[in-house]
């Protein structure tokens, strides 16, 4: 018997209080054999934030956000999520949060072999959502309106360019009207130009849907335009904390070097 998502949480939205913590990571450790990538991590994200985790290659950034989506299992800690306790989700439990939760991947992760049309539709059928052809197609113009994509709407992903594969990515994290986005590296591999859309996409997404965001970056373009708190990700902790200004004005050494 399939199961039916609560089509209110995708077609409207509930009041919200900014103050609330939507996402809460606690004392978490992951370790791949003797390296240490997360060392006692922590941090709270209330909603309507945009929290950027800065971090150099390698430092832990995208083992983070994967063990926040439950594709990795943390070794010990705690993650908390929208008020549940993601390590004590059965598995039903753990899909109807990630329903809630947009993840765009770094690399996009789009189904060459179907159209647009069919990889935004894809999300409903992974979540066994029942909705009119009607309502269908409404939210999937109204997903690529939202990233100046309306025409590309029988297209397939070859035909794109990659800043256009990104929009789709995002119009298709979109569908769900999810409270949370993560975002993996979301400027990776685009031209300057094309990269700044896509911030000031992420940007526009923020203030029309009041999304929480943490993005994973280490491109201080996309830190500097996208960020309302940074958090610095040093030696597997949560090292440094702050806005653009404050951090850009520390004389901590391990975090001045990713400002000079």
């Amino acid at each position: 018997m399939l199961k039916q998502q609560h089509i209110e949480q995708i077609e409207g939205s509930k009041p919200v209080n900014e103050q609330e913590p939507v996402l809460q990571v606690s004392h978490l450790y992951k370790a791949f054999g003797d390296n240490k990538v997360l060392n006692d991590f922590n941090l709270s994200v209330n909603r309507g934030e945009r929290i950027v985790v800065l971090g150099k290659s390698g430092s832990g950034k995208s083992v983070l956000i994967k063990c926040i989506i439950g594709l990795l299992r943390p070794d010990s800690g705690g993650i908390r999520m929208l008020d549940k306790d993601i390590a004590g989700l059965s598995h039903q439990e753990l899909d109807a949060i990630r329903a809630k939760v947009g993840f765009l991947f770094q690399s996009n992760a789009l189904y060459d072999s179907m159209t647009v049309r069919e990889n935004l539709e894809f999300p409903l059928r992974r979540h066994w959502i029942q909705l009119t052809h009607a309502a269908v197609r409404k939210m999937l113009e109204e997903a690529l309106e939202d990233v100046g994509l309306a025409h590309t709407i029988d297209m397939m992903p070859a035909e794109l360019s990659g800043g256009m594969r990104k929009r789709i990515a995002l119009a298709r994290t979109l569908i769900l009207k999810p409270e949370i986005i993560l975002y993996d590296e979301p400027t990776t591999g685009l031209d300057p130009i094309t990269a700044r859309e896509i911030i000031e996409l992420m940007n526009n997404i923020h203030a029309k849907y009041n999304t929480t965001s943490l993005i994973i970056s280490h491109d201080m373009n996309c830190v500097r335009l996208a960020a309302s708190r940074i958090v610095v990700l040093i030696n597997g902790t949560c090292y440094a904390n702050g806005t653009w200004d404050t951090l850009t004005k520390t004389e901590d050494p391990m975090v001045k070097q990713f400002f000079e």
